[in-house]
């Protein structure tokens, strides 16, 4: 027998406000029948491709350790650099930029969410199809 994930907790302080903000960089929905609104303590989301979860859980604890989570986002359509951009617009902050870490067209850029929580964006697939390599080439991102 084997187990599975069912979703990812994510500690924070405000659950509604960080659902929400994913919501906007993944294009995930609230769960059917189960809305999420200001001051909920616990908010879920998911993707509506592969039902995917995201759960957000407000915690009391002053000051939250700064690597709670980490994940690898890859753009749907579009490059790499163009992603950036958006996130950055939706109120994300680089934390360091690793592109071109292995030669041109290589690497990841490290970001955070508005509540510090560090995710890399790597390479979309087309790109990855357009220098020949296949797309688990660049999952190995770390956030450091």
């Amino acid at each position: 027998m084997t187990s599975f994930i069912s979703h990812t907790t994510i500690d924070c302080h405000d659950a509604f406000a960080l659902s929400e903000w994913w919501k906007q960089l993944l294009g995930y929905v609230d769960i059917e029948g189960d809305p999420n609104a200001p001051g909920h303590e616990e908010c879920m989301i998911q993707d509506p491709g592969s039902n995917h979860r995201l759960l957000f859980i407000e915690v009391p604890d002053e000051h939250l350790p700064p690597k709670r989570i980490h994940f690898d986002v890859r753009p749907r359509s579009g490059t790499q650099a163009a992603e950036i951009d958006r996130v950055l617009g939706l109120g994300a902050t680089l934390v360091v930029d690793r592109r071109g870490i292995y030669g041109p067209g290589s690497g990841w850029a490290v970001l955070a969410d508005p509540e510090g929580n560090q995710f890399c964006v790597l390479r979309s697939e087309q790109e990855l199809h357009d220098a020949g390599e296949a797309a688990p080439a660049d999952t190995v991102a770390s956030p450091s």
